[in-house]
């Protein structure tokens, strides 16, 4: 192993918690400096966050825009951006050492696949979170939004490209085609040196259509529970959502099995389905977007946590969160962290594209307070297990770090010995 680590380089959209994999960004900046280690975060945006500078942080910020802004050379920037693969390039030509270590988080709503292109020559000493399925689906998501269906359909085969999968529109779709195939060609993931991380088991047969089996490591996202103290589920009466209010995330079936069933459900999150659930559901307790202290106080009085995506959700953190805290658990079986749930007596999975079956599901739980309190006390009690601690996952990415620094070395000494070597010329002259 190296005997050091210069300096870990995080590479992101975005420097403010904008959503999962932000969070999970900024949370490997904090672990690192916690552990004293010089860290750079270069984001796509224009770097003004203020924790980032009392954390001691060095910031490159590109000042870029979402590619999704609906201006033609947005659209260009989305599939392109030379001034981004130039300035990532350029710090890394004016900076790097053998001891600093590469950690790319989300590229695709403002870097774009640029950002790949200059850190081939970083490549042993690359790390990649896979925070959903872009590197393999051209939507990310594995799903055919406009069916609302699961997409089984092996990404970029011919089957693939034929269908009308994307949010938008069949062009949107052909977009982001050519935006997997320009990543692709930025970087092969299926020879290249860098490894890339996911987040959990279930996500590794959906990446390597693009990505070699043996580049990939598993390391589930950290979580800490909402509360210290158990949530005393069985006395409660509401259900709880907490997620972005789009219609992948199923809170619109949601609000209609709760209806069904007559169970009171408070929504925690933002989105563009807000407006559309006040007006529709005005029994629905919509309390926006809240910090998680905030979902402390506000879990004590629920009965069970919602997670009906539409999607294979990549971990599920509100889950598992949710559930050390006490709070049992609806888990869509479409979501990888549901068999886990399940397997624990922590959580009961249910068909989320099904909205009669998902009410037959809450009318259960809303009636059964013995396996309310079971499931609680399990979560509780068990619950750690699905993911770690903050410092215990930082832990594990230093030794990913350090094994990265390894092989880069043990890599770097057999390409000099190889360069070394006389030619079958040279040896057959002496």
């Amino acid at each position: 192993m190296p005997s050091r680590i210069d300096r870990v380089v995080v590479i992101n959209d975005d420097s403010v918690q904008s959503g999962g994999a932000a969070a999970i960004a900024l949370a490997s900046l904090q672990e690192m400096r916690a552990r004293g280690l010089a860290v750079t975060l270069i984001t796509g945006d224009d770097g003004t966050n203020p924790e980032l500078a009392r954390m001691g942080v060095d910031v490159v910020a590109l000042n870029g825009r979402h590619v999704f802004n609906g201006q033609r050379p947005a659209i260009a920037r989305g599939l392109f951006d030379r001034d981004t693969a130039q300035r990532i390039g350029a710090w890394i030509r004016q900076n790097d050492t053998p001891h600093t270590v590469y950690h790319l988080h989300n590229w695709h709503k403002v870097l774009s696949p640029s950002a790949f292109l200059p850190m081939r020559r970083v490549a042993r000493r690359l790390i990649i979170t896979a925070h959903d399925y872009f590197l393999a689906c051209p939507n990310g998501g594995y799903f055919n939004y406009p069916r609302g269906e699961l997409c089984c359909l092996r990404p970029m085969s011919a089957s693939c490209l034929v269908q009308a999968c994307d949010k938008r529109n069949y062009g949107h779709k052909l977009w982001r085609v050519l935006r997997g195939e320009i990543r692709h060609r930025a970087m092969n993931l299926r020879s290249s040196a860098a490894t890339v991380i996911a987040v959990h088991e279930g996500m590794v047969p959906l990446l390597t259509p693009t990505v070699d089996h043996g580049a990939i490591r598993v390391l589930r996202n950290p979580s800490m529970p909402w509360l210290t103290t158990r949530v005393a589920a069985e006395r409660n009466r509401r259900l709880l959502f907490v997620g972005r209010l789009e219609h992948d995330k199923g809170v619109m079936h949601l609000a209609k099995a709760a209806r069904i069933a007559g169970a009171p459900l408070r929504i925690i999150g933002s989105g563009p389905l807000a407006s559309i659930l006040r007006c529709d559901f005005p029994e629905v307790e919509l309390a926006g977007w809240r910090s998680k202290e905030e979902i402390g106080r506000m879990c004590r009085d629920v009965r069970a946590l919602v997670m009906p995506s539409q999607w294979r959700e990549t971990f599920g953190l509100a889950a598992v969160e949710a559930a050390m805290s006490g709070i049992p658990t609806i888990v869509s079986r479409a979501s990888l962290i549901c068999g886990d749930l399940e397997r624990l007596g922590i959580g009961i999975g249910c068909d989320a594209q099904d909205v009669t079956a998902m009410a037959n599901t809450i009318k259960r739980v809303m009636a059964e307070d013995d396996l309310v309190a079971e499931m609680s006390h399990n979560g509780f009690a068990r619950g750690r297990c699905l993911s770690p601690t903050p410092s215990d996952w930082g832990d594990l990415l230093i030794e990913l770090y350090a094994e990265k620094l390894a092989g880069a070395e043990i890599g770097q000494a057999a390409s000099r010995r190889t360069r070394s070597m006389p030619t079958t010329i040279e040896t057959a002259r002496v």
